[in-house]
């Protein structure tokens, strides 16, 4: 199975709130393993060192846009392998969608191409409050 990363957006506040519950609820009723952090934007800005073991492996991250979140990563160094992750947007998802994909041992890897080197937009940006 692989890793299972839940970014609550605490700081940002872009995901509904409503959205971001529902999932880590079922996360924790679900039993299985998964990494929770506050904020992935808020730790890059940091430059936490935890990113770099969440990028490794096969991984399912639930947070903003794939785009968004293959910044952040990449903004510090922490290249997420375009193979082997696949990206859960809360904020266009809804908690069941997501859920059901956490759960599946299946990866669809949906991060955009290394060639696709444009910046995020400012929807797709998460921006702290």
């Amino acid at each position: 199975m692989p890793r299972i990363l839940y970014c609550h957006c605490a700081y940002a506040q872009v995901v509904p709130p409503d959205t971001k519950e529902e999932v880590l609820r079922q996360l924790c009723d679900s039993g299985v393993a998964f990494d929770a952090v506050a904020d992935l934007c808020e730790m890059a800005a940091r430059k936490d060192p935890a990113l770099k073991r969440y990028a490794e492996g096969d991984v399912k991250i639930a947070a903003c846009y794939p785009r968004a979140v293959k910044w952040i990563f990449g903004g510090v160094g922490c290249k997420l392998n375009n193979e082997t992750t696949e990206v859960l947007n809360m904020r266009t998802e809804q908690a069941e969608y997501i859920m059901d994909t956490l759960l599946t041992d299946d990866i669809s890897p949906n991060l955009p191409d290394d060639n696709d080197a444009r910046k995020p937009t400012e929807e797709e940006l998460p921006t702290a409050n």
